[in-house]
């Protein structure tokens, strides 16, 4: 996969010490890695790189909204994303096993590409079961969630009682 331009920062000409990078994280960014799990993103990345003699040090954020489908109505809502990320870039041998929080760059590397972090943090800050904010305290009215209500399994019985299911299975003890 090609790097995103706007994604690729240039470290070797930069002076010791911190660097503050801003980029929009928007729909455009994510049909780069064709990911189309939500309808609109408005997310702001952070990056500090802070360049040491031997090392760098750099420090994600991610702050903005993204709007989701609701598994349960399909309905769309906002979802709050504010996460955060540290990564370590030495010089040296790649090794076989990367590490999550090292990385590691080949001795004459000039640049690094930081889009994949950033998509990365954004699709693991999404919940796995994305339900509406309105069906949690019962505010969304809708068609699906209604019919949904309807085909609500009944308690008929109370707690601690026998299912009389099983009674045929006791039988063939």
């Amino acid at each position: 996969m090609e790097a995103i331009k706007e994604f690729t920062i240039p470290f070797v000409g930069l002076k010791d010490g911190k660097h503050h990078f801003e980029f929009l994280i928007d729909n455009t960014f994510f049909a780069h890695f064709e990911f189309n799990d939500f309808d609109q993103a408005t997310l702001n990345g952070l990056l500090t790189l802070d360049k040491k003699s031997s090392f760098l040090e750099l420090h994600f954020e991610i702050i903005g909204t993204v709007v989701l489908p609701c598994d349960v109505s399909t309905e769309l809502f906002d979802y709050q994303i504010k996460t955060a990320l540290d990564l370590i870039v030495k010089f040296g041998v790649p090794p076989t096993n990367p590490s999550d929080e090292i990385l590691i760059l080949s001795e004459g590397s000039y640049q690094i590409d930081v889009s994949h972090y950033f998509y990365e943090m954004v699709v693991l800050a999404l919940p796995q079961k994305r339900v509406h904010p309105g069906i949690e305290d019962g505010t969304l009215k809708s068609e699906i969630v209604e019919k949904l209500k309807v085909l609500e399994p009944k308690e008929t019985h109370l707690k601690g009682s026998e299912d009389p299911r099983w009674n045929k299975l006791k039988d063939l003890l």
